[in-house]
């Protein structure tokens, strides 16, 4: 299963960070894997990239976190959203494959 964790500073989606695998399909053919893949790197290379915030991106084996400031936070929201959005319907969709949860942070500058 993917442990999608979501934090949140007040009001503000200030980061995420996803392990795991899907196990509907066998690895490199699970679709759930690929689509959760590509949403994520898509919402990291738009804050990174796009937005030029400095995000605190950190990639390991089978695990990715991506923390934004509170000011940068703001300016991200509308990808933090659309990926919390896309992952619940993924988790709805493709049941017992995804796990979405949201975490309150308070030290976050």
């Amino acid at each position: 299963m993917i442990q999608a964790d979501f934090f949140k500073t007040g009001e503000l989606l200030s980061g995420f960070s996803l392990s795991g695998h899907a196990g509907y399909d066998d690895y490199g053919h699970d679709i759930v894997c690929a689509s959760v893949t590509s949403a994520v790197q898509m919402t990291a290379n738009a804050l990174t990239e796009v937005l030029k915030l400095k995000a605190d991106v950190s990639v390991g084996e089978n695990v990715i976190q991506v923390k934004l400031s509170k000011q940068d936070a703001q300016e991200g929201q509308s990808f933090l959203q659309a990926l919390l959005l896309h992952l619940n319907i993924l988790a709805e969709d493709y049941e017992g494959t995804i796990k979405v949860n949201l975490s309150e942070v308070y030290n976050n500058a």
